[in-house]
């Protein structure tokens, strides 16, 4: 059975690749937090990919972003990490003092419980707050933000196998 999107016949293709242009755009005028020499793009590109491009069905999506290779696999811890150098990255963006992320990250009481029942502890507060000094120590010391993942985001070895069947 074909999937029916009744939004996409709203929303003409040529809209599509306009907003993909509008969002790239907007992202090489960011300054990158991650202090890589590099757009922030560079930084930013692969974990979104890894991110949302996890079944055939998004394939174009991901061509558009120039990924040409498979889906990613799901992985939680992973997933977990990127979302949190995102979250990092953003406050960073957005000017925001760590003392604000910290109080923050208070206001989300339902992923406090769920994580001090799984965790033990506020597993996705200390682990953002976390990135987010190793950012700002990389802004102070002038040396690159170097991420958690092993393998990087957005790697080969991290995508499925084989061709969409």
């Amino acid at each position: 059975m074909e999937y029916f999107d009744p939004i996409s016949m709203f929303i003409p293709e040529v809209f599509h690749l306009e907003l993909v242009r509008f969002v790239e755009v907007s992202i090489n005028s960011l300054k990158n937090p991650t202090n890589s020499g590099l757009p922030f793009d560079n930084w930013l590109l692969p974990r979104v990919i890894e991110l949302t491009y996890t079944a055939w069905d998004l394939q174009p999506f991901a061509q558009d972003c120039g990924w040409d290779g498979p889906p990613f696999r799901w992985d939680e811890e992973r997933r977990f990490l990127i979302r949190c150098e995102l979250d990092a990255a953003y406050f960073h963006l957005y000017g925001i003092e760590r003392d604000d992320v910290d109080y923050i990250m208070e206001t989300f009481p339902i992923v406090k419980r769920k994580d001090e029942q799984k965790y033990g502890e506020y597993r996705t507060k200390r682990v953002i707050l976390e990135i987010y000094d190793a950012m700002a120590e990389a802004g102070r010391s002038g040396q690159p933000y170097q991420t958690r993942l092993d393998p990087p985001p957005a790697d080969p070895t991290v995508a499925h196998d084989g061709l969409a069947g």
